[in-house]
């Protein structure tokens, strides 16, 4: 049962109402750390990419794979399937918490890595921990966020998931020197962020809610395939769409962008990182200035939001059917898509996949979504090296038509849930 410490009241504090406490920011924070680690992690292996290949004598399938494994992709789909489903079996403290050190020993192995063996290994303990720690974090902060207030939160966690690389890649560019050394020391940071936010965490408490519903359930029962039914079926599917094909096109900017601008001729290393540290850069202003101050206001501007934000996204990549793979253009793809990623990109994903569940389904469902858009990027990621040796018209002109998909259907199938209670949604979907 939920234990009455100052902390939980306060976390419960105001539950319809938009005022955020000092006590829920911190904990946001914390919990968006695993945003923070999941992208820094990403970029940098994408930052090393080139580095690891020439170090390590990688062929272009071997560099595909180990994208493919690692947190972007599907040692990260492992991870959320079963971090998931546990954070809403045991709690979301139980998994949030002691992932962070495994999480460690993985960037530890990459950082220090004298094989492709290490490498590999690394990257694959680091996908698992990340994937596992993303769906649990993500569900205690829309537990704990205000009804009025949930986007705002929510959407800082997004924050975090830029703020990671925009770190990392200030990191390489400043250590591009040093080769292959910079990445290494870059992964220790890594390393270094997830023992502090280990060390934090554990003067967290559990989620209210989850402890309300967990007493519940003992007594009515659950089945997971609840899940699959009904209205939760309808958000499901919904969620997944938006999510997988956005995630194509925004995974395969994250960790290949500085590999294909080094690969394809369109600048140094220290060029390549610079461009893809400023996307980042701008993805954090635009989150900052226009998403969180106005998503929780009305569904009208949620919808608004996401129709120019998909069009700026396709924009960003459908150009590179007819423009050439240039730094003048990259850098117009960079600042579109960043932009229109704030607007209508995960933050959207991780505020729907926690207004549209039941609280004991909730990590589950992410889990499920989050881990089949990672899974179809690793699919993916085998393939974009060798089509990027081709040229990058095909890789952009795919990726437009993934955001299109994404964008029509977010737009046209969007619930109206602003403002709404957890428990107010959940009673509305359950009565149909």
């Amino acid at each position: 049962m939920a234990d009455t410490t100052t902390t939980d009241v306060e976390v419960d504090h105001d539950p319809d109402g938009g005022k955020v406490t000092r006590q829920q920011w911190k904990w946001t924070i914390l919990a968006g750390m695993a945003s923070y680690l999941d992208a820094g992690s990403i970029v940098a292996l994408g930052a090393g990419l080139a580095l690891f290949k020439a170090e390590f004598g990688l062929g272009s399938g071997a560099v595909g794979a180990l994208a493919a494994i690692g947190p972007n992709a599907l040692g990260c789909a492992l991870g959320a399937f079963i971090g998931g489903r546990l954070g809403d079996k045991l709690g979301r403290k139980k998994i949030y918490q002691w992932d962070l050190l495994l999480y460690a020993v993985g960037i530890l192995l990459i950082a220090f890595s004298v094989n492709p063996v290490m490498l590999f290994v690394g990257t694959f303990i680091v996908g698992v921990t990340v994937g596992a720690d993303v769906p649990t974090s993500l569900a205690l902060v829309g537990e704990l966020s205000p009804a009025k207030a949930r986007g705002k939160l929510l959407g800082f966690s997004q924050v975090a998931w830029n703020f990671g690389p925009v770190i990392v890649l200030l990191l390489a560019l400043v250590l591009a020197p040093l080769g292959l050394l910079g990445i290494r020391i870059v992964f220790l940071h890594l390393c270094l962020v997830a023992l502090v936010t280990w060390g934090l965490r554990r003067g967290m408490s559990e989620s209210v809610r989850w402890k309300s519903a967990s007493a519940a359930v003992k007594e009515t029962g659950h089945r997971v395939s609840d899940l699959f039914r009904g209205a939760n079926l309808k958000a499901l599917l919904w969620t997944a769409t938006i999510y997988v094909f956005w995630n194509l096109a925004a995974g395969t900017s994250g960790i290949f962008t500085p590999y294909m601008v080094k690969t394809l001729g369109g600048g140094s290393q220290a060029v390549s990182v610079g461009l893809a540290c400023a996307g980042f850069a701008i993805g954090i202003i635009a989150t900052v200035v226009i998403f969180m101050p106005h998503y929780d206001k009305t569904h009208g501007l949620r919808k608004v939001f996401w129709g120019v934000g998909s069009v700026m996204q396709i924009v960003a990549y459908g150009m590179f059917i007819v423009l050439p793979f240039t730094v003048p253009v990259i850098i117009l793809n960079v600042v579109l898509f960043a932009i229109g990623a704030a607007l209508a990109g995960e933050a959207v994903y991780k505020i729907f996949s926690q207004e549209l569940f039941p609280t004991m389904l909730r990590g589950t469902a992410q889990g499920y979504t989050f881990g089949v858009a990672r899974m179809f990027l690793g699919i993916w990621s085998f393939f974009v090296p060798v089509l990027a040796t081709q040229g990058f018209s095909v890789v952009g002109g795919l990726l437009a038509l993934f955001l299109l998909i994404s964008g029509v259907v977010g737009f046209f199938f969007m619930p109206h849930t602003v403002g709404k209670s957890l428990e107010h949604i959940e009673a509305e979907r359950a009565a149909g």
